[in-house]
């Protein structure tokens, strides 16, 4: 089962299916080459996947695949002015 350790040291699973951390996004010029009835397989394949840390909201994006390394994206609370 795929694994990985976030900066917290939040273990994250995402082999599970459906994998309730992952979340899936594909840019709209990417979506915009689907026509008519989709191929939800092709979609699939297409879209970027998004790992949700659920102790630190971290979020590790897998530009280049699953197989590559993601970039990691730490929240920044908003500062009241």
């Amino acid at each position: 089962m795929p694994k990985m350790k976030c900066e917290c040291g939040n273990i994250l699973n995402y082999g599970d299916i459906p994998c309730a951390i992952e979340y899936l996004f594909i840019s709209d010029i990417e979506f915009d080459k689907f026509q008519d009835k989709v191929d939800t397989e092709k979609l699939y394949m297409q879209m970027k996947s998004i790992l949700k840390c659920s102790k630190c909201n971290r979020l590790w994006v897998f530009w280049d695949g699953l197989q590559n390394k993601p970039k990691e994206y730490v929240e920044i609370p908003v500062k009241e002015s």
